[in-house]
């Protein structure tokens, strides 16, 4: 066994321990209590779903073996997690022993069952004890050893409710039995214990089986890691792990091929198959110079690209990572039932000790009040309590990293559920983010010498403004001269030094700021806004400022974002359009998709002040933007989500993160949070119910043992099973 220790970015370290013998919620919460008391731990979240602890330290590293030891010391077993995908949590025995339980148990209920049509078939005494002992002692072995440590460490769990009710049964049995010769025809209860522990048992198993199916997206996102490279050193080829695998590598991927890492083509052409990662269904052109992604199946042809990133901070990895994390947080919701988990047992203990002197009191037969009591220890079970939510969250989650949403915690899918409006970040979020230019006036009429300023001005820049700028200066052939100084102005545009002058390109908020007139080209640029291009203005500062001409850009809208928009409309989300761009661009571009308001010309700290004024007014604000400009806005609301392009997913910057830049991703996203959460709601209804309904039944001496036993095992598969119908969710909303 091996483990990664991470830390967060608070520089607190995080340590993940698989534990084992976990039953219920009030095992989880006992785990969780034994962790923290442990020096140097702040906090322990349990997921009992996943039988998985996230244990939060000091910025020294959190000793393994001493929280292990922490773990067994409360009655559990404690593993630090295996690097291979997980294994099947239960032995291949399981169902055998199950079958055996049953075929034992079987033989105990049916005279029962055909007392009921007038036919007298009960068995022997001694017939009975032999059919009930293996199924008490062997079968339910387990419970009484879980039961065990769960006394030893002065507390209660599932297990302990199990071995109290079935162990009581089978007491009175064998004492109606030998005690009471005489009476050969008394009750004997061998049947309601042994059955009761089968049915409880298939109900683990069955339970066990469907959790598994909540963890698919994980060991589907695993299965993508391939395990050896072709690697070119020297101009020789060979293949070897992709842990020898170095940053800087030439590697070989041939058709039909997994990608092992992530890196730049330097070779070849072809497409990729990037479904499993970004959730596009069409294959990408691959060719010298563009970005290939660890995990995507190559198409046709040779590639041969750089390793840019290997191994942990691949985006993959980085994926899985993501994945995890969420299905490991605990939500919000889950608080409330973590306070009943803690009195749970207890409670339960206390009532079936009630009921007991209660029946007894009142009519004097012990053994049917003995009964009545088993009845209320085996209905209670806070396995279903514990499984309602992360059982639904990790089958959110998983469905919607399937399709290319990254969730980055429980607490943001359960914000996510209740956004009311949505802001928007302009470029590159609804349009497409690649402008191009489209008009170049020049105040002196020299527009070749206007494009070959700005050229210089923006070189080297990476904004998309600039390379559309490039793009042109070289379709003109235009090399641009060199520039000193240059510095970028936030919210603002550019300054830089050019043979000597000093320039400014930027928006005109940069011109006022500077005295320079723009009234020469204000008709020409409004004409331009009005039509939805972005204006740039180049200037000369100095003593004797003074326009040069301006730049007209236009960017096309995303095809999806208007189909975006009104399914946002149609959920009873407002739309709000937050832009640094100039007040013609943005009301042409939300006019052209029907978003509810606008706000134009506005710097990085005015969006946080939007959404925190937004706020204040009771919305929950959803911000959607590219994850790095935007960050101060990202950071305001209540959610903020990052509009990925498949490589730069900036999961630490927002809470959820779509992996293309599709904005009909993030309606998808509000409604696989409406879904999980509502399954979450269902779930502890459904719980709680169980135990509301079933408990003053059983008290009342309206619940036969067996059936409460059927009860309690239906209550948690019927639970998980609920959470795994958000599996058939498909994208548009009509899961």
């Amino acid at each position: 066994m091996t483990t990664t220790t991470m830390r967060d970015q608070q520089g607190a370290v995080e340590t993940s321990l698989e534990v084992g013998g976990m039953t219920c919620a009030s095992c989880a919460g006992r785990v969780e209590t034994a962790l923290r008391a442990v020096p140097g731990v702040q906090g322990a979240t349990v997921n009992l779903a996943t039988e998985k602890v996230l244990v939060t330290g000091t910025a020294q590293p959190l000793d393994a073996a001493q929280l292990i030891a922490a773990v067994e010391r409360a009655g559990y077993t404690a593993s630090m997690p295996a690097v291979a995908a997980p294994a099947p949590s239960r032995a291949l025995s399981e169902p055998v022993e199950i079958a055996i339980a049953a075929a034992l148990a079987i033989p105990l209920v049916a005279p029962m069952l055909l007392a009921t049509a007038g036919i007298d078939s009960m068995l022997p005494a001694w017939v009975q004890w032999l059919l009930a002992t293996p199924v008490q002692f062997w079968i339910g072995a387990r419970f009484y050893r879980s039961a065990w440590k769960a006394l030893l460490a002065r507390s209660g769990n599932m297990d302990l409710l199990v071995a109290l009710g079935t162990s009581a049964a089978y007491g009175l049995s064998l004492y109606q039995w030998l005690g009471q010769p005489q009476h050969h025809g008394a009750h004997l209860y061998f049947e309601a214990a042994a059955v009761v522990i089968t049915l409880v048992r298939l109900g683990k198993w069955l339970e066990t089986r469907a959790k598994r199916q909540t963890t698919e997206a994980i060991r589907a996102l695993q299965s993508l890691r391939p395990e050896t490279a072709r690697v070119r050193r020297n101009g020789v080829e060979s293949d070897m792990p992709i842990a020898r695998l170095k940053v800087g590598d030439e590697v070989v991927i041939r058709p039909g091929e997994r990608i092992p890492m992530d890196g730049d083509v330097i070779e070849g052409a072809s497409h990729a198959d990037e479904s499993m990662l970004t959730g596009e269904s069409l294959p990408v052109s691959k060719g010298v110079g563009t970005r290939i992604i660890g995990g995507a199946v190559n198409g046709e042809g040779v590639l041969v690209a750089r390793a840019t990133a290997i191994g942990t901070e691949t985006v993959l990895a980085r994926i899985i990572r993501a994945v995890e994390d969420a299905q490991a947080a605990k939500a919000p919701i889950q608080r409330l039932v973590d306070k009943v988990s803690a009195v749970f047992v207890p409670a339960i203990v206390v009532i079936a000790l009630v009921t007991f002197l209660g029946w007894w009191l009142a009519n004097g037969d012990w053994s049917a009040a003995l009964l009545n009591a088993v009845a209320v220890l085996v209905i209670a079970c806070p396995c279903a309590l514990g499984l309602a939510t992360p059982t639904a969250i990790m089958a959110g989650t998983g469905v919607a990293a399937k399709y290319g949403i990254l969730i980055k915690d429980a607490e943001a899918l359960e914000l996510l559920h209740g956004v009311t409006v949505v802001a928007f970040d302009k470029t590159g979020t609804l349009t497409a983010g690649k402008p191009r230019l489209t008009a170049t006036v020049a105040a002196q009429g020299d527009e070749q010498a206007l494009l070959a300023l700005a050229a210089a001005v923006q070189r080297g820049s990476e904004h998309p403004l600039a390379r559309a700028v490039g793009d042109a200066a070289r379709a003109a052939g235009i090399t641009p001269a060199p520039a000193t100084g240059t510095r970028a102005l936030a919210g603002l545009g550019v300054r830089a030094t050019v043979d000597g002058r000093e320039l400014l390109l930027g928006n005109a908020a940069l011109m006022r700021q500077h005295g320079i007139d723009i009234a020469a080209l204000a008709a020409q640029g409004q004409a331009c806004e009005d039509a939805g291009d972005t204006v740039s203005w180049l200037a000369e500062a100095g003593t004797s400022p003074r326009l040069l001409g301006m730049l007209a850009f236009g960017d096309a809208l995303k095809p999806e974002s208007r189909e975006a928009i009104d399914r946002l409309h149609a959920a009873g989300i407002r739309t709000v359009m937050l832009s640094g761009d100039n007040p013609g661009s943005a009301h042409h571009i939300a006019g052209q998709l029907g978003i509810d308001e606008v706000h134009a010309q506005v710097l990085p700290e005015g969006k946080a002040a939007i959404i925190a004024a937004l706020r204040a007014k009771g919305e929950r604000v959803a911000m959607v933007g590219d994850g790095i400009n935007d960050a101060p806005a990202l950071a305001a609301a209540d959610i903020g989500v990052a509009m990925g392009g498949g490589t730069d997913v900036a999961m630490h910057t927002a809470g959820v993160t779509l992996m293309r830049g599709d904005p009909r991703l993030l309606v998808d996203a509000i409604d696989i949070s409406r879904r999980t959460y509502g399954k979450i709601r269902q779930n502890l209804f459904w719980a709680f119910v169980f135990n509301v309904i079933g408990v003053p039944l059983a008290a009342f001496g309206l619940l036969n043992p067996m059936i409460a036993g059927a009860a309690m095992a239906f209550s948690s598969v019927s639970v998980v099973s609920n959470a795994l119908l958000l599996k058939r969710w498909v994208a548009g909303g009509k899961g």
